[in-house]
């Protein structure tokens, strides 16, 4: 009976998350079996800790380390991380000296950050479940740096999350990939095609051009995906310089990359 009792007040209804944490362990206590509880690693661990779990050593990133020499000593500095997924970018930003807050709108990806943080033994670095928007437009608290790698490809108004980190920070860092008049997702409906028609928004005075999900450009989105918006490479450090950060170096693009070029972008005032 307070089993079940358990069952309905942590997994109302008895869901299929119910079925798969509601499994006994039999092996002896390991850090591998917390690994194991929780799927969809895409990151690995240093060698040294003998686990399996993905294959990215985003514990040793280089675009993390670009970003983190480029910025300069962390630390002290409070950091705000945006989507950690495994949370092997949050345990580099420890290393070097900052407190972080690193909100992660997965589930499963937060779960991961927490084994991450207990395999690794992290001290300063605390995970939060939630929306990475909701982070933005309700916490006040400034940091002095904002590490968003992936996340403005995955937002419905990345414009306006620019906007409100220039409100949060002096310092933003961005791994991304925009859009330009040659490149365009792998969604595009062709390979090689150039982007659909853009919608354009005006920021301080200049306009910014956003471009939908080519698949579904003319057609109404019907999938959070879809919704997302993309910027346009020029138009982001415009966007940027508009807003303040008058110091914007750039790493790792690739112009003449056949695929969807990424670059890493650190921004100060």
């Amino acid at each position: 009976m307070a089993l079940e009792w358990l069952k309905t007040k942590i997994w109302p209804g008895g869901s299929r998350a119910s079925r798969a944490f509601d499994r006994y362990v039999s092996s002896p206590p390991s850090l591998q079996n917390a690994i194991d509880a929780i799927s969809g690693w895409k990151t690995s661990f240093p060698s040294q800790y003998r686990l399996n779990a993905g294959s990215i050593e985003t514990y040793n990133d280089p675009r993390i380390r670009w970003a983190i020499n480029t910025f300069g000593s962390l630390e002290g500095c409070r950091v705000l991380e945006l989507e950690p997924l495994d949370g092997g970018h949050s345990s580099m930003l420890e290393a070097a000296g900052a407190q972080v807050d690193a909100v992660e709108p997965n589930r499963l990806a937060f779960l991961r950050c927490l084994i991450t943080k207990e395999v690794l033994g992290l001290t300063r670095s605390t995970f939060w479940l939630g929306d990475v928007m909701g982070a933005m437009e309700n916490w006040q608290q400034r940091y002095d740096l904002i590490v968003a790698s992936r996340a403005l490809g995955h937002l419905r108004d990345p414009l306006r999350f620019i906007e409100l980190a220039a409100e949060r920070t002096d310092a933003i860092y961005f791994w991304t990939r925009p859009v330009t008049e040659t490149s365009m997702p792998p969604l595009s409906p062709q390979p090689g095609a150039g982007p659909p028609d853009a919608q354009t928004h005006r920021l301080d005075g200049i306009d910014v051009r956003l471009y939908r999900n080519a698949r579904r450009a003319n057609e109404r989105a019907t999938t959070e995906d879809d919704e997302r918006l993309w910027l346009n490479r020029d138009d982001l450090l415009k966007a940027l310089s508009a807003l303040g950060f008058s110091d914007i170096r750039q790493c790792g693009e690739q112009p003449n990359d056949p695929g969807w070029p990424a670059l890493s972008i650190l921004a100060r005032r």
